[in-house]
């Protein structure tokens, strides 16, 4: 049966033709796994990670939107790959024996391709600094590059560490406001909010109980008069949801102040390219604090 006819059958409900071995990864003499060899990746955030890691040859596929430098800190890389729309039939008809997803990706996608027999795994996004160097170690497990992983997550651990060092103790810390679209702010119990409490800032949301992020009305972001205002890089096209940004409210309170502007590309995923956007924001403190003294 060709996979044509095996993706007919996962459609319509003729799957008890289909043979259990179909889309499983090959195992060795002993039982041990073989390292899979035509990887697919169907999320921005996995497509980050996988083409770390991979061994040459080993990544057939990555999200389109990794080619996208709108989101991607991997543009070029991305490029090398065939892209995909997360779309079953696409998939399953590039002969993955290893499917990489996020938690958000199409749960249709996701529960064909497991009736079709092909291996998926599925990864949380990382809420926070700390859940980057799990998630670097587990794609090294996933893709078996242990080895590479553990060299990634020493590395991370280290250049973390030394960024920390540089950051002014407590009660000396300039104010921050992560301001986004529709007026949200991005407090410490957030990946965007931790990159900018580790370049040495207190977040304004926290000041307002919003941990977890919340909508700041510009009345308080204005009563809280902060040090910097750090906003995303604004869409191509005119949009309601950032015309809030473009208010003269905000557009006075980044004024001669630190602006710490942070690609998306930087912070939209927990891999460790979000050390870059800690570095530029430490760099931008700490030339603001040269220029007072």
């Amino acid at each position: 049966m060709s996979r044509f006819d095996l993706l007919g059958c996962a459609v319509a409900g003729c799957l008890a033709t289909v043979s259990p071995a179909v889309g499983q990864v090959a195992a060795g003499a002993d039982g041990s796994v073989v390292t899979p060899r035509r990887v697919v990746s169907m999320n921005l955030c996995t497509d980050q990670l996988a083409m770390m890691l991979a061994d040459e040859g080993q990544l057939h596929s990555v999200s389109y939107l990794s080619q996208q430098g709108r989101g991607s800190a991997m543009v070029e890389q991305a490029r090398k790959y065939v892209p995909n729309r997360a779309l079953a039939e696409e998939i399953y008809l590039m002969d993955p024996d290893l499917v990489i997803a996020g938690s958000f990706s199409a749960r249709v996608t996701l529960d064909m391709l497991r009736r079709l027999d092909v291996p998926v795994v599925v990864f949380e996004p990382a809420g926070g600094l700390d859940d980057i160097p799990d998630r670097i170690t587990r794609m090294g497990e996933v893709l078996h590059q242990q080895d590479k992983a553990a060299r990634m997550v020493a590395d991370f651990n280290a250049a973390l560490a030394e960024l920390a060092a540089l950051a002014p103790p407590e009660g000396a810390r300039p104010s921050a406001a992560l301001y986004s679209a529709n007026g949200w702010s991005s407090g410490s119990a957030t990946l965007p909010g931790q990159i900018v409490t580790a370049a040495g800032f207190d977040l304004v949301a926290d000041e307002f109980g919003m941990a977890w992020g919340g909508f700041l009305p510009l009345e308080l972001l204005a009563m809280s008069n902060p040090d910097a205002v750090i906003t995303g890089q604004p869409h191509p096209a005119s949009s309601r949801a950032e015309e809030i940004l473009d208010h003269p409210v905000v557009t006075h309170l980044k004024a001669g102040r630190m602006q710490g502007i942070v690609s998306e590309q930087d912070w939209t995923c927990g891999t460790p390219f979000v050390l870059d956007a800690i570095e530029r924001l430490s760099t931008a403190r700490l030339d603001a604090t040269e220029a007072a003294q």
